[in-house]
């Protein structure tokens, strides 16, 4: 850890050391980069804008993510930009490259602060990231607001439901409870888990439905057997298919009239019901 932590204070050190950058400097690397594929070119132009990324990595530390890993992020989005960079354009690249590095650190930070996910929307990021500034701010008048109109006037401000705000302040008002967690801190102490309930039924229950299941199919199918063709292809295609064929479809198909499907149709049901009901032939379908 100590070995970690000095690493990283030589590396910010060597940042805030890096000599700036004058325009006209700058403008020939980024030409020799996008132009020619200058890697060293590309070297001292990222390097010289390392404060800039870890002076916005610095802006949200408060999220308790490693400042390394902001870092990291911030790096990212500082090559992101180098890649994109139009040195033709006349902007500076620190300009340019404030907002690459800000956002590839707040999409970091939005897929690994919390193990709830929140939204990736621009409003739910303005959302994320603004909500506690506008709520300390809010909280300075004489008098304290009630969050119900705390949540009213952030909403307005960020263009979100004033229910986008309440929830994403419930979010960020705790931190995130680990299931593993004791309920009492002490040896042997049950785990929060040991505490959900399911709605799914019970592994024997889920057993014993399949098994049931299981034998009313076969003994559906055994019960058609007592049905001739005719009488088959009528349950079939009326009862058994997910389309269910209309009884004229039916009679100009067997060359019938509705009324004689409609007639056989109901005398095929009355042989299942017999052939299902038969104590002999087991238990009845239910």
């Amino acid at each position: 850890m100590t070995t970690t932590m000095s690493h990283r204070r030589r590396f910010v050190r060597a940042a805030m050391n890096a000599p700036y950058l004058e325009r006209d400097e700058e403008r020939v690397l980024a030409t020799k980069w996008k132009q020619d594929g200058d890697v060293d070119a590309l070297h001292r132009m990222t390097h010289a804008h390392m404060r800039l990324v870890i002076a916005i990595a610095a802006r949200f530390k408060h999220f308790g993510l490693p400042m390394s890993d902001l870092i990291q992020e911030g790096h990212v989005g500082l090559l992101e930009a180098a890649a994109r960079f139009e040195p033709e354009r006349e902007v500076r690249f620190s300009t340019y490259a404030t907002w690459w590095i800000r956002a590839s650190i707040q999409d970091h930070i939005l897929r690994n602060w919390s193990i709830v996910r929140g939204g990736t929307s621009s409003a739910q990021k303005a959302l994320f990231f603004n909500l506690r500034r506008l709520r300390a701010k809010l909280g300075q008048g004489p008098s304290p607001l009630p969050d119900s109109e705390i949540h009213r006037q952030i909403s307005q401000a960020l263009g979100v439901s004033v229910d986008d705000v309440a929830r994403m302040d419930a979010r960020l008002s705790g931190p995130d409870a680990s299931l593993n967690a004791p309920v009492i801190e002490s040896e042997g102490s049950a785990e929060r888990q040991d505490f959900l309930v399911s709605e799914d039924p019970l592994p024997d229950e889920t057993v014993g439905e399949t098994i049931d299941r299981e034998k009313r199919t076969k003994r559906l199918y055994a019960a058609l057997e007592v049905l001739n063709d005719r009488e088959l292809r009528i349950v079939r295609e009326r009862r058994l298919s997910e389309d269910g064929a209309t009884l004229e479809s039916l009679g100009k198909a067997l060359g019938i009239s509705k009324e004689r499907v409609r007639q056989i149709e109901s005398r095929a049901l009355e042989k299942l019901r017999s052939a299902l009901l038969d104590p002999d032939a087991g238990p009845a379908l239910t």
